[in-house]
């Protein structure tokens, strides 16, 4: 079982950057694909990217793409989000999540079964 805690948000103006890091405990993620969500108020979850146990795989929501960029170093057992060109819709509770995967590439959060808590990442017009 892994535990995943989040850090990095915050508030940040519009065109600014932030990077998200989730370090993972209790197991190695190297058997992990690991995604990032963010679920604003009022509205459903969404995914934002995800990236396959070595990271040759990954996966953008076209909001977010050539923007955002998931990438994670399993020796450090860490995932990140580098946003970058924020917008004020990208304010959202961002949160990352991981499921044991060999071959695909889940993309949808029912298809996660670990979590953490979330961040909150708030951009400012």
């Amino acid at each position: 079982q892994v535990q995943l805690v989040e850090s990095g948000g915050g508030l940040v103006q519009a065109g600014g950057s932030l990077r998200l890091s989730c370090a993972a405990s209790g197991s190695t993620i190297g058997n992990y694909a690991m995604g990032w969500f963010r679920q604003a108020p009022g509205k459903e979850r969404e995914v934002v990217a995800a990236i396959s146990r070595s990271g040759g795989k990954t996966y953008y929501a076209d909001s977010v793409k050539g923007r955002f960029t998931i990438s994670r170093d399993n020796a450090k057992n860490t995932v990140y989000l580098q946003m970058n060109t924020l917008k004020p819709e990208d304010t959202a509770v961002y949160s990352c999540a991981a499921v044991i995967a060999f071959l695909q590439l889940p993309y949808r959060d029912y298809e996660y079964n670990y979590w953490g808590q979330g961040t909150q990442v708030t951009v400012s017009s």
